[in-house]
């Protein structure tokens, strides 16, 4: 029997899962240490590392899910369909987490699995992050720290420009991402991707980073993107911006009303689809019990259809 790597990873990810399922996993956040698993499938993409960064790359698991912190070394991962299945279309997966970790189940490979289920060829992009602290207890006391919310807009000022928020550098991620774009067209024979169909999906943190590849990429040749649960702010739109796909949900944090990069996108001339959930809260990945968005995968995979992006262009 010919040893198929794709099977492999996706037999480790399916023990990963039933550790977790055989664990008794509480589910009111608390953090927890998790050995680092396998990846016999990531890709080094040889972007370099992290400055000031002395702590090495942990994982901790929060909700059931396996988060990755510390990343100083970029990987992508591909999941290829099964043959017959394949449509020739490509997404990069890009998880969140406020650029600190990365949620990589909910938000990496469980949606690369649904991806290749469309027959889409998926590859999560394990981004390099900013440094956290060593410790696991320090690192959760970082996390559960008072924050301080934003301050209350008068009325009086509703009328005077609000100062912008300070800008992430973002320089490390944006990298990782035109490498990862860069080694799929490399390897798009062997991975049967039609180059003009290269996506790019994102959730929190890997929304923001889909975007700003997006807007400021000069390598990136991205024929649509799905920016899901990310910031809404209004954003000056490139006149070649690809079509795109978002939602999130009302009770997000990130929402707060706001509609500004859907109505840039339109006024732009470029398509746009967005939903707008009742409920799922910040961070769903592909769905939470009882909660509206929970559906947003297939309205995303319908999308992608009646846009075409899963049959092959003709070739002139």
């Amino acid at each position: 029997m010919k040893f198929n790597p794709i099977k492999k990873s996706k037999l480790i990810l399916g023990l990963i899962y039933l550790l977790f399922a055989g664990t008794s996993i509480a589910q009111d956040g608390t953090i927890y240490p998790l050995e680092i698993p396998e990846e016999p499938n990531a890709i080094p993409l040889g972007t370099g590392g992290v400055e000031n960064q002395p702590a090495t790359e942990t994982w901790f698991r929060q909700w059931g899910d396996p988060m990755a912190r510390n990343i100083t070394k970029a990987t992508l991962t591909p999941f290829l369909p099964e043959k017959g299945k394949a449509n020739g279309a490509a997404v990069i997966v890009a998880p969140g987490g406020g650029f600190s970790w990365l949620s990589m189940g909910n938000e990496g490979w469980e949606v690369a699995e649904a991806l290749t289920k469309q027959g889409y060829a998926a590859f999560v992009l394990k981004y390099r992050l900013n440094p956290t602290p060593e410790k696991l207890e320090d690192f959760s006391a970082w996390m559960n720290r008072p924050r301080t919310p934003p301050p209350a807009t008068s009325n009086a000022s509703k009328t005077e420009t609000a100062p912008a928020p300070p800008q992430r550098n973002l320089s490390n991620q944006l990298e990782d991402a035109e490498a990862a774009f860069a080694m799929i067209i490399k390897r798009a024979d062997e991975w049967g991707v039609d180059t003009k169909r290269i996506g790019m999906i994102g959730f929190s943190a890997g929304a923001g980073l889909t975007m700003h590849a997006t807007l400021n990429s000069k390598t990136m040749d991205l024929a649509f993107i799905g920016p899901i649960y990310g910031g809404m702010g209004p954003v000056e739109v490139p006149k070649d911006a690809p079509p795109m796909f978002s939602a999130i949900a009302s009770d997000d944090f990130l929402f707060r009303g706001q509609f500004g990069v859907i109505d840039s996108w339109y006024k732009a001339g470029i398509p746009v689809e967005f939903h707008l959930y009742q409920n799922g809260g910040h961070g769903f990945g592909l769905g939470n019990p009882n909660r509206t968005s929970n559906k947003w995968f297939d309205a995303f995979a319908h999308w992608l259809d009646v846009n075409n992006f899963n049959k092959p262009m003709t070739i002139k």
